[in-house]
């Protein structure tokens, strides 16, 4: 009798250890779980497949509650008391819905990922209460109307993604609030009016590509933006003189702003001849006047294209003997003169193309010289000869 009671001892203790590890363990937020339950509700039923990730919230079981192996197995993550859900990584499933107001009472959520859905309707403005979202990312789902300005209170924000949906109206001025944004891609939308007033001031990245902006780019909406990496803002409707400063951007790397309407380039060579930039796209605008000779001066400069503008005058030797230009695209414009010798010497490590201008003796047997130069009749109009 007394050789039993130990193991039945033992086997109440582990009992009782589980049955407390079990309710340690399923302790989610009831503000969480409404919030999820309404998160879920907003979505067509008939849009969440059965193996998908939202497939497995059901209910009857705690959304946190370790080991999730048949319910809730993808989707959320909570924190490590599982009390309260601090990430949503939807699976791209085409999941077909609105995103609920109510999704502002996850306040412990840091990271926020739709992607790659079929979400509709507007960005409810009470997002703004998420006030430890690190990251948004709403890209490739069919959200319309504007940017909600509240979107500004979200303070903790690094990265901000809401590409490829149907927003419209402008960026508010009030975007420059987010002190801590580092990454902004709103591209592949419907917005317009012209860049804010102010930018955030930590940006790395800044990405409008194909919206409707006009305008000009001013310098007080990149002042004090030291980090800034990349500019990606193509396919608007930019106009104006891109002016010296926004070059000299300290820490600029990789600049497109193709398919625009600017009309003039001014170019400095970067003070005591650093620079980091990398790559420089300006084709399709409507630029004129002569090929700044000062691009040449920026050390690191590997890839420039400023095709289809309106150029003139001649190319100047000095792109030739840039040993750091890979990519040279010049076709489309007005160029004449014989150019540079160097780019057609047996070691030139420069493609591209210097193809339909008017320049003389190109060579037919470089690929750089295609495609052939524009007729004659077309270059004597263009510089006022009968």
């Amino acid at each position: 009798m007394q050789a039993l009671s130990i193991p039945l001892l033992l086997l109440l203790h582990l009992s009782l250890f589980y049955t407390n590890s079990v309710q340690v363990q399923a302790l989610t937020s009831p503000t969480d779980i409404s919030a999820l339950k309404a998160f879920k509700s907003s979505i067509k039923p008939s849009s969440i497949p059965s193996w998908s990730c939202l497939g497995s919230w059901n209910f009857t079981t705690d959304p946190c509650a370790i080991p999730r192996r048949t319910y809730f197995i993808c989707g959320l993550t909570c924190t490590s008391d599982s009390t309260r859900v601090t990430q949503i990584v939807l699976d791209p499933a085409s999941y077909s819905g609105t995103l609920t107001p109510l999704i502002s009472q996850l306040s412990y959520l840091t990271f926020l990922d739709l992607s790659d859905n079929s979400f509709f309707g507007p960005i409810p403005s009470s997002i703004s209460y998420l006030s430890k979202l690190q990251t948004l990312s709403l890209r490739s789902n069919s959200f319309s109307g504007s940017v909600p300005a509240s979107i500004s209170n979200l303070k903790s924000l690094e990265s901000l993604d809401l590409s490829h949906n149907s927003l419209t109206g402008f960026l508010p001025n009030s975007i420059n609030s987010l002190s801590n944004l580092r990454r902004l891609d709103l591209s592949y939308n419907k917005l317009t009016g012209s860049l804010p007033d102010k930018l955030p001031p930590n940006l790395l990245e800044l990405a409008l590509k194909r919206n409707s902006l006009s305008g000009s780019l001013s310098k007080s909406s990149f002042a004090g933006l030291t980090q800034l990496e990349v500019v990606e803002l193509s396919e608007n409707s930019l106009t104006g003189t891109l002016q010296p400063w926004f070059f000299l951007l300290p820490s600029l790397q990789q600049v497109n702003l193709a398919n625009n309407s600017f009309t003039r380039v001014d170019v400095w060579k970067p003070s005591g001849g650093n620079s980091n930039l990398v790559a420089v796209d300006l084709g399709f605008n409507r630029i004129e006047g002569y090929l700044p000779v000062n691009f040449v001066s920026y050390p690191l400069l590997a890839s420039l294209t400023l095709r289809y503008n309106r150029l003139r005058g001649t190319i100047p030797l000095e792109y030739s003997k840039n040993k750091f230009l890979r990519r040279l695209f010049l076709d489309g414009n007005f160029f004449i003169g014989k150019p540079p010798a160097g780019f057609f010497a047996s070691d030139t490590s420069v493609s591209g193309s210097l193809g339909y201008n008017c320049l003389q003796g190109c060579p037919a047997s470089s690929q750089l010289c295609v495609p052939s130069q524009k007729p004659n009749a077309i270059c004597k109009q263009a510089y006022g000869h009968s």
